[in-house]
C-alpha cells in the first residue's frame, strides 16, 4: 500500500488522491468522488473535501493508499 505524507492535521480527500496520482487532476477527483467510485476506510464517501488524518484509507480502482503524518 502506497502512502501520502502530510504535514498539516489533515488533507482534503481530492487533494490526496492527486498527490498519490491516482487523477490527472482535481476536476478529476470531483467526478469518480461524485460517482460513488471512491472509498475511505472501506466506506464509499461522496464528500470531495472530505478531510482525511493520518491512519484513513482511500481505495480507488483497486489501488490504495494511506494518510501518514
Amino acid at each position: 500500500m502506497e502512502t501520502v505524507k502530510i504535514q498539516t492535521d489533515y488533507i482534503k480527500l481530492g487533494q490526496a488522491m492527486k498527490l498519490a496520482g491516482l487523477v490527472g487532476a482535481g476536476t478529476d477527483a470531483k467526478y469518480v468522488i461524485q460517482e460513488g467510485l471512491v472509498e475511505v476506510n472501506g466506506e464509499v464517501d461522496l464528500r470531495r473535501g472530505r478531510k482525511l488524518v493520518p491512519g484513513d484509507v482511500v481505495s480507488f480502482q483497486g489501488e490504495s493508499f494511506q494518510i501518514e503524518a
